[in-house]
């Protein structure tokens, strides 16, 4: 059976069992797509399909996208990745690191150990953290009533959760990074992204904000109900009032598949270069020294289960991408680049193999047993179906 039809074949069959109630996929290697296809409905009971240029949010996708912009800043000198951050944010060398809870379980904080830098913030070492996976930090919303929802600047300022450096936690840093990168350019974020990533890339269908265009062809949201059925939720108004660098960007899978491919390329592109070499190296390296990634403990079932991708299979952060430091028994191999957006999308980039893989849904809850399950039977036959 060819990658094509095989692929065909498991989508359509992961759609109608109801394991996302549509998915855009696609597959692709140095040379452009091997394969792509696109099934079911963008909202379940609406008769429009899904296609190739169906818009989604891609959620925490965006959290390597900008990462590169914050890694161009670095070639270009006006970014370094190891001085204190607060150079470019004054707040983070004023944040403090919650240690606990006094007697009226009010929290307790005290300065950091040692100064946020932008390596901190873009491999989940600086402390800052999501309430939906950090028992502590969704206390300390409880407790003083603060809006720690990262779609307002005013949602960013929450404490740390340890001392910079000393722990891996997934969080908000590279939202904080997005902010650094306007600071330094004047510009906002998107629009430093669309000059500089998006425009060259040929990237033209994603964004921060929707266009009359994307919302034509934009994806219903769904959820799991508890009986294991699909149900379509209400419109949801993009409300952030900036441009959230972690989690905020809208886009196709064709296009995210231009941005992979800049990574299988080593950071060219056919209209040039996104990145140097060098940079394309350091954010594909291990930059948590000894640390591993951890299983993400859900504090919010109906947002997110518990979360593990590949267990077993120790797991570092790069600069803005999850590592794989030992091979997928049957899948990518290892130090692949990967990572997943909050509605159950997710990618892969197997620079060793040449090879990426792409998929697109808008369900909640994040890591859904079932999507997940069928993203890892997308790769292990894409896997299948390469030549050796």
């Amino acid at each position: 059976m060819s990658l094509q039809s095989e692929l065909d074949q498991l989508l359509s069959a992961g759609v109608a069992e109801g394991a996302v109630p549509g998915i855009v996929a696609i597959v692709t290697n140095a040379d452009g797509a091997v394969y792509a296809g696109a099934f079911g409905p963008r909202s379940l009971g609406e008769p429009a399909p899904m296609t190739m240029d169906t818009v989604g949010a891609i959620a925490s996708m965006s959290k390597p996208i900008t990462a590169a912009a914050v890694m161009q800043l670095v070639e270009q000198g006006r970014l370094d990745l190891d001085a204190p951050a607060a150079a470019h944010l004054p707040y983070l060398g004023e944040v403090q690191v919650l240690t606990g809870f006094d007697a009226d379980g009010q929290p307790l904080t005290r300065p950091p150990s040692r100064a946020i830098t932008m390596r901190h913030l873009l491999s989940h070492t600086s402390g800052f953290a999501y309430d939906t996976w950090d028992a502590d930090l969704a206390r300390y919303r409880d407790a003083t009533g603060a809006n720690v929802v990262p779609t307002t600047r005013a949602g960013l300022r929450t404490p740390l959760m340890f001392d910079p450096g000393e722990r891996c936690e997934y969080g908000i840093g590279i939202d904080w990074a997005g902010l650094v990168v306007e600071a330094i350019t004047g510009v906002t974020l998107g629009d430093y992204l669309r000059a500089h990533v998006f425009e060259p890339l040929g990237m033209h269908h994603t964004a921060f904000r929707w266009t009359t265009a994307m919302a034509s062809r934009a994806i219903g949201l769904h959820a799991r109900a508890a009986d294991g059925s699909l149900k379509l939720l209400a419109p949801r108004e993009k409300t952030s009032d900036f441009d959230e660098g972690g989690s905020g960007l809208l886009g196709t899978v064709p296009d995210y598949a231009r941005f992979a491919g800049a990574f299988l390329n080593a950071g060219a592109h056919p209209g040039g270069r996104l990145l140097a070499a060098e940079s394309v190296h350091e954010m594909a390296r291990n930059q948590i020294g000894d640390l591993r990634v951890t299983r993400m403990r859900s504090t919010n079932a109906r947002m997110s289960s518990d979360a593990e991708f590949m267990p077993g299979i120790p797991k570092t952060w790069g600069l803005g991408f999850q590592i794989n430091e030992a091979p997928v028994p049957g899948g990518r191999s290892a130090g692949s680049l990967s990572w997943a957006g909050m509605r159950n999308s997710y990618f892969w980039i197997d620079r060793q193999r040449g090879v990426s893989g792409i998929v697109l849904s808008q369900l909640y809850p994040f890591a859904d047993a079932r999507a997940v399950a069928l993203f890892e039977r997308f790769e292990r036959a894409t896997y299948a179906n390469l030549p050796l």
